[in-house]
């Protein structure tokens, strides 16, 4: 079988990552018998520099045109002086916007074999950790209404309730695949759209009676996934809380190199991510972490391919090669560590 892939490695260490991921791509394609039609594009700083914006008119047509979306990272310090609608990051923005992928899914697992990269104390991730995060992902803050004068500024919080609905259906599903637990987390003691974010979940939940619905307060979820993140299973919240919590799920299970994304709308098309940034201060060294941009290949076979046996045959590697201790420089104490090439080999060797 073949597919059509977009491919925006974007800026810093993006490159890097893609590059190696396309080679784990092309492995599973001989284990398995596919093949992968591949469209370089450009988004972010590379597309400023090259095209002169941050998302030219090309890489939208192509990724409309494709099965689904492989993005590396985009932004850094060399675009700081653009403003609003012209930063590299507003290119990932659009993309989601307009591809119709409102619904974000951050798995945050923490590897046996990674438990002592773990900040917090060992018993209290003893037995690991495996939570999912659903974040919405086209509405709220980031998207609302904006206003800016030299002495005031506003973003406008902005929901209707069928963007609500549809990213709480996602999250119950994903609940009933598991193990029909589901954690809303709002602000509702402060902001009306909080109020309506979990009203509207209450009623999504009627349709899945099966699943134990609690709510927690944004910041009383910022602190009990420090004292105990054990207690979650599937977390939904809208598009700024998942923003920052998935970043702090992300550093309990050891590495914010360690973590894919999958940005999903209504039907199967995706577009898939690691959710670290671009950072440019590590590009060209050979010492970033694929893994993410790995993992995050295996969720696109997943969701977007149904090919649950690719999917596995990947994280399964991942899984094997940490437990025979290869380690990226993130995920060790500088000592005895190798590069991002030398990490993908393994992973590759493993398949």
């Amino acid at each position: 079988m073949t597919f059509n892939i977009a491919l925006i490695k974007g800026d810093g260490i993006g490159p890097e990552i893609m590059n190696e991921t396309v080679r784990v791509l092309y492995a599973v394609g001989e284990k398995f018998g596919h093949s992968f039609e591949i469209k370089e594009v450009l988004a972010g700083g590379a597309a400023i520099e090259a095209a002169g914006c941050n998302l030219p008119e090309i890489t939208m047509e192509v990724c409309k045109n494709s099965d689904a979306v492989l993005l590396g990272a985009v932004g850094g310090s060399k675009w700081d002086h653009l403003q609003g609608s012209k930063r590299p990051e507003m290119a990932l923005l659009t993309l989601r916007k307009e591809l119709g992928l409102f619904a974000n899914i951050r798995p945050a697992v923490m590897f046996e074999a990674l438990k002592d990269t773990c900040p917090l104390k060992s018993e209290i991730v003893e037995g690991g950790l495996d939570m999912v995060i659903v974040r919405e992902l086209t509405g709220g803050i980031y998207f609302g209404k904006r206003e800016t004068s030299q002495t005031y500024a506003c973003d406008c919080m902005e929901y209707w309730e069928y963007e609500i609905a549809r990213i709480a259906e996602k999250a119950f599903q994903i609940a009933m695949k598991r193990n029909k637990k589901l954690t809303s987390i709002d602000k509702a003691n402060v902001l009306d759209t909080s109020r309506l974010w979990r009203k509207t979940v209450d009623k999504i939940s009627k349709k899945y009676p099966e699943v134990q619905v609690s709510h927690m307060y944004v910041d009383n979820a910022a602190m009990q996934l420090v004292i105990n993140p054990k207690q979650f299973d599937v977390i939904l919240t809208e598009n700024m809380f998942g923003d920052i919590l998935s970043d702090e799920a992300s550093m309990i299970t050891g590495s914010i190199g360690m973590l894919p994304s999958a940005s999903l709308g209504d039907k199967q098309f995706g577009m898939y991510e690691p959710i670290h940034g671009s950072a440019p201060d590590i590009a060209g060294k050979n010492i970033a972490n694929p893994i993410a941009s790995i993992l995050s290949a295996a969720m696109m076979f997943r969701h977007t391919f149904s090919m649950e046996e690719e999917a596995r045959a990947i994280e399964k590697a991942v899984e094997s090669i940490l437990n025979q201790g290869y380690r990226t420089l993130d995920i060790t104490n500088g000592k005895d560590y190798i590069g991002t090439m030398e990490i993908t080999d393994k992973i590759i060797e493993m398949l």
